[in-house]
């Protein structure tokens, strides 16, 4: 201040202490005029006019935290009255925490300078919240005491509070009991917040709005819950959304409408039905003994559909409806909103391959269905569409006649033969004896393969289990008819072994016929074995016209060959010793007589005849 103002406030202040001291109250003496132009009229001097004025003033120090008092605020200053000779000036952005300040509050404030170059006194109401802020949190922890904030910033994972000076965080779970959609809403608002965790080491501070609401809540849900009843109505709020319900609060406890009981009909999104913050009526349909699970229903609130439905319908009428869900069982179809039929798989198609529902249909088709069972009070129908065409096993022995000829479609393999389709629901089955006259078939896919087409004729009709014998090799003549006059026993045929397994060979034959060798057949005349794809000559040693089978045997051809010859000669060395034996026979009466005459000049003609015998023997 300048020094004519010290002057001024020292009259005055010892003035009116002479007065009040002396009672001078009504002395028409008094010199106003010189009071009032600021004139010494006490009679003191100015050192006793100042020690005077000093004895009025508190005594502060810099670097004190005292106590002021707000006496003005502006929109961008506080002045606060610390009893001192001026007053001191803060700015208002250091009570941002506190929106509710007003003139007359008394406040913390430290004292920076108590008098800086233009005679102004330097206070902070920050660096003295700041100075007892960690004794304050730390007491506010300890007595669970609600504490003022003021939120300045979002950060990652929440808030940042500014409480007694200190930046504490606020987590985004603690700001509220419901969902936070907007964080910057919160931002620049000043709320009570309750301390909840506090690190001393790195001063780090942590608080709850959160859990002051469910403090309150707490009271609120205790009332709520002792009235609750089944089947009680209560308006309630949209509080959250999920995929599988929705979550009502009713006024401090939360109860669940799951999917299933938003509506009659199908909800595919519970989105489509309700909306955030919409209040609505909802039913309680039950809760738990200590009520803290609680189920509620919106759909209980409107009749069942299964109640409006036409009384006359029936089994056999045809209804239209709409595709509301996929399986691969079969499909479920909506022909009144909350009233579904199901159509199983194995009544969309007469056919009997497994198939799944999506090859017939999909969600949000439009389709026709005849009623196959319909249960009012169980609520439930099961529909058919392949009722609506005619069952193609109707009049069977007139369309697949047994002996007519078909193009049909393989469908499956097994190692007795081939299921093939002739068309949608008539199904057949080629054994694989019935695929080929002449071939040796180990397994179906050597002839076919599947998806493929394939010529069949009718052999048997099962009509019970709607199925067909067929037949593929019927197609043609049995050729086995001609073999028989090819192929006869001892015939020679040339042939070329395809395949060598353990118990023989497989050879192929002219004409597409295939025999078979055993090993001991298979033996060349050179001693050795005949390998596969070896061409060969091969002699028939048995032939069966029914059991379609042909034995052949290589070794068979030089082996009776040399047995012939063999057997030419045994039989030219019997008939030689016949002869020699006849003509002895008829040689031996001759000597005899030639004997009974002979002289002992005779002997030599003997002796020569007898060396003739045993030559000729």
């Amino acid at each position: 201040m300048q020094p004519n103002s010290n002057n001024i406030m020292s009259n005055s202040l010892v003035i009116n202490k002479f007065m009040s001291t002396e009672n001078l109250t009504g002395n028409a003496g008094f010199d106003w005029e010189s009071y009032e132009k600021g004139v010494n009229i006490s009679g003191l001097s100015q050192e006793q006019l100042e020690q005077a004025y000093d004895g009025t003033l508190n005594k502060v120090s810099n670097r004190e935290v005292v106590m002021g008092t707000v006496i003005s605020i502006n929109k961008r200053e506080v002045i606060v009255n610390i009893g001192y000779k001026s007053d001191g000036i803060i700015p208002i952005s250091e009570f941002r925490y506190n929106p509710d300040l007003k003139v007359g509050d008394e406040v913390e404030v430290y004292i920076e300078n108590q008098e800086d170059k233009k005679g102004q006194l330097i206070l902070s109401h920050k660096k003295a919240r700041t100075r007892r802020s960690w004794d304050l949190i730390n007491e506010a922890m300890e007595a669970q005491a609600v504490v003022r904030g003021y939120i300045k910033c979002r950060t990652k994972g929440g808030m940042i509070v500014d409480v007694f000076g200190i930046e504490a965080f606020l987590p985004g779970s603690q700001i509220d009991v419901k969902p936070i959609r907007d964080y910057d809403a919160y931002v620049g608002q000043t709320e009570d917040f309750k301390i909840v965790k506090i690190n001393q080491e790195f001063k780090n501070v942590v608080v709850s709005h959160k859990a002051l609401i469910e403090a309150e809540l707490e009271e609120q849900k205790k009332k709520i819950i002792s009235t609750l009843e089944k089947g009680q109505v209560l308006e309630g709020t949209v509080k959250n959304i999920t995929s599988y319900g929705v979550f009502i609060d009713l006024g401090g406890v939360d109860g669940l409408i799951h999917i299933t009981d938003l509506s009659w009909g199908r909800v595919n999104d519970p989105n489509e039905i309700v909306k955030l913050d919409e209040k609505i009526n909802v039913v309680i349909l039950d809760f738990d003994d200590e009520k803290k699970r609680i189920a509620l229903g919106l759909k209980q609130l409107t009749p069942h559909p299964w109640d409006a439905i036409d009384a006359d319908l029936k089994v056999g009428d045809v209804v239209k409806g709409k595709v509301v869900v996929m399986a691969d069982y079969g499909a479920f179809i909506e022909i009144a909103p909350g009233v579904e039929g199901l159509i199983h798989v194995s009544e969309m198609s007469w056919s009997q391959h497994l198939r799944s529902a999506q090859d017939f249909m999909k969600v949000g088709d439009e389709v026709e269905a005849k009623i196959l069972t319909l249960d009012r009070a169980e609520r439930k129908m099961s529909l058919g569409i392949k009722q609506l065409r005619e069952d193609p096993w109707a009049n069977i022995e007139e369309k697949y006649a047994v002996g007519s000829k078909h193009t049909a479609k393989v469908r499956n393999f097994t190692n007795f033969g081939i299921f093939v389709e002739i068309e949608e629901g008539v199904d057949g089955l080629i054994h694989i004896s019935d695929l080929s006259w002449t071939k040796k078939i180990k397994h179906p896919s050597e002839f076919t393969q599947i998806g493929e087409t394939i010529e069949v004729q009718v052999l048997e009709i099962e009509k019970e289990n709607r199925r067909l014998s067929l037949g593929h090799k019927q197609l043609e003549e049995n050729p086995w008819d001609v073999f028989e006059t090819i192929y006869t026993v001892g015939s020679i045929h040339e042939g070329v072994i395809t395949e060598l397994i353990e118990k023989g060979a497989v050879v192929s034959l002219p004409h597409g016929v295939e025999g078979f060798a055993t090993p001991k057949h298979l033996v060349k005349e050179d001693g050795s074995q005949a390998a596969e794809k070896e061409t060969l000559s091969f002699k028939v040693i048995e032939f069966n016209k029914e059991s379609k089978r042909i034995i052949l045997s290589h070794s068979r051809i030089f082996e009776d060959v040399a047995k012939e010859e063999e057997k030419n000669e045994k039989k030219a060395a019997a008939q030689a010793r016949k002869n020699s034996k006849k003509a002895a026979a008829e040689e031996t009466p001759a000597i005899q007589n030639q004997a009974a005459s002979t002289t002992l000049g005779d002997f030599d003609a003997l002796a020569a005849l007898k060396s003739k015998l045993e030559g000729g023997e």
